[in-house]
């Protein structure tokens, strides 16, 4: 299975491609960054990221395309520039009939690291191991996009709705699999439901 990992951002969009084999053997196949010209208007802006993402899914054709999860930061303007890069991926691959993936920040330290409060670098060097890379994937928006995709492929199956095959998880992905209901919850009051 092929997953396209996109870490959105309106000046630097990473894109990282893995290959989620047998027993979750995952291969590195591609990592770049998609960029928009910050000296020009926001929506000249999205179309330049999405026209640069719809390449990357027209040439890898993904089976899934995983997507940070937008979160709330302080500098509104990134969000917002954020949020919109965001939706242009999944415009992108909707458009394509692939199915989204979304995985927050701490979802995927937590799949990559066990821990959901890792540093950058810790990572950045656990993507390079997991893919057998010889060097740290750069820029850190390109290791993001990875990290987002292993963070898919290894995610627990079941555990997420609460399956019989949770009791098989290991502990980190027992953990992941409580974050992501933490996370899911936190979504769901901060819509109102």
């Amino acid at each position: 299975m092929l997953i396209l990992g996109v870490d959105p951002g309106l000046t630097r969009c990473g894109v990282g491609v893995i290959e989620a084999g047998a027993s979750r053997r995952l291969s590195f196949i591609h990592v770049d960054v998609v960029r928009s010209d910050p000296k020009v208007s926001q929506d000249l802006r999205l179309l330049a990221i999405y026209d640069g993402l719809a390449e990357k899914i027209e040439r890898f054709a993904p089976d899934t395309v995983s997507i940070e999860r937008v979160f709330a930061q302080e500098n509104r303007n990134t969000v917002l520039g954020t949020a919109q890069a965001a939706g242009m991926a999944m415009l992108a691959a909707a458009q394509r009939g692939i199915p989204v993936a979304l995985h927050t920040p701490t979802e995927v330290k937590l799949a990559i690291t066990g821990n959901g409060r890792a540093e950058k670098i810790q990572v950045e060097r656990m993507v390079a191991r997991i893919l057998n890379l010889n060097v740290l994937p750069q820029p850190a928006d390109a290791a993001d996009a990875l990290a987002q995709a292993i963070c898919h492929a290894l995610r627990p199956a079941g555990a997420l709705e609460g399956g019989e095959r949770e009791q098989h998880l290991t502990t980190a992905q027992r953990q992941w699999a409580q974050a992501a209901q933490r996370s899911k919850r936190r979504n769901s009051v901060d819509r109102g439901m």
